[in-house]
């Protein structure tokens, strides 16, 4: 039996995360399965079938450090990566898997005997920013992805804006794009779910996201488009279902635009499914994305879907339940008012998802015994 390991930052509520388990659950029987992460915790380590071993280097949450800690750690990993690539990952494994770009991709890219798959689930383009420190981590990062033997994008934009950023061909020969893998069944059994006091107003119109309070997914631009809507008599209520740094700065703005009975932030739920499945939207209005998981989750639950114009659009592509807007505040102002004004007609959508192929093609590419 192969040995594997997968590296990540945590097991925190996100997406990637979130495909990790799913993955790794499905795969437990065929394989010798390890998690290595940065933070020890998260809330979907309980979902990790007992046959997968985890590993990490500190075993303690991320939200609980203290900022100075926290400040450390990046410049820990950056200096002593190898060291830390030596005591945990370095000849124990035949395949050794970087599930998210960042400090763990780093990682794993140190000298090693074992196959290296790095998965990349974000514009690169967008996540390194500008300025000296992008600079600084385009160069470190262009070197630490050719050690790698296979590069796995979870969409075809992303795998453009990556080759349109590092202009190497030799890392394009090693790449292949694999789409999320989600369990289909645990979605539907966990929707029917019971969810709390905290139930989905259906007196009004509803709006659900998902998604982690970091700049990327612009719940900022939500909810300044949020009280343009309310302004104009457009009776609604937005539910956003997760954490992050962002959190304090989105209260100050919602209580600033006097909007908090009606948009609310709900911080994070291990079981997100049956708010989705109750709300008679869901978005996902991000700056930019990689695939949306999300996005799979709401259409096997066969919700109408509003998104931006961003790599996620590859996640409805064949869905008639959906609409994207260009990615810009009156854009998604506009494209909101003429759904709360039902001047927007989503089709009835009667498409089987499956994505049991994603296995066969991720079984492939870590090889048979």
């Amino acid at each position: 039996m192969k040995k594997v390991v997968f590296g990540i930052t945590s097991l925190g509520i996100g997406g990637a995360e979130r495909v990790l388990v799913d993955i790794a659950n499905k795969l437990k029987d065929k394989y010798d399965i390890t998690i290595f992460m940065l933070y020890s915790k998260g809330a979907f380590i309980n979902e990790l079938d007992k046959k997968i071993k985890v590993v990490s280097v500190y075993n303690e949450a991320y939200e609980n450090m203290s900022k100075l800690k926290r400040k450390l750690i990046p410049i820990y990993v950056l200096n002593c990566g190898k060291s830390i690539y030596k005591k945990y990952i370095k000849d124990k494994f035949d395949i050794e898997i970087s599930f998210l770009e960042g400090p763990i991709t780093r990682i794993f890219a140190n000298k090693g005997e074992s196959k290296k798959i790095a998965w990349i689930h974000n514009d690169i383009s967008k996540v390194f920013g500008t300025g000296f420190k992008s600079k600084l981590k385009l160069k470190i990062d262009k070197k630490m992805y050719s050690k790698y033997d296979k590069l796995i994008f979870v969409s075809n934009d992303n795998k453009k804006a990556f080759n349109d950023l590092f202009k190497q061909k030799k890392l394009e020969e090693k790449e292949e794009v694999i789409y999320n893998y989600i369990n289909k069944e645990r979605i539907i059994e966990k929707s029917n779910q019971e969810v709390g006091q905290e139930y989905i107003d259906k007196d009004v119109p509803s709006i659900v996201t998902v998604a982690r309070l970091v700049k990327q997914k612009a719940i900022d631009r939500l909810i300044r488009v949020h009280k343009r809507l309310i302004d104009e008599g457009l009776k609604h209520n937005i539910y956003v279902i997760g954490d992050g740094p962002e959190k304090e700065n989105l209260k100050k703005l919602i209580k600033e635009l006097d909007v908090e009975n009606t948009f609310k932030l709900m911080e994070n739920r291990n079981n997100p499914y049956p708010y989705i499945k109750r709300a008679d939207y869901f978005v996902l209005l991000s700056e930019f994305e990689g695939y949306g998981m999300v996005i799979d989750e709401a259409k096997i639950l066969n919700k109408n879907i509003a998104i931006t114009n961003t790599a996620a659009k590859e996640a409805v592509k064949g869905y008639s339940k959906k609409i994207i807007f260009e990615n810009t505040e009156d854009a998604i102002f506009e494209g909101l008012k003429q759904i709360l004004q039902k001047n927007v007609i989503f089709e009835e959508d009667e498409t089987e998802f499956d994505n049991e192929i994603l296995l066969e093609k991720i079984e492939k590419l870590l090889g048979e015994e």
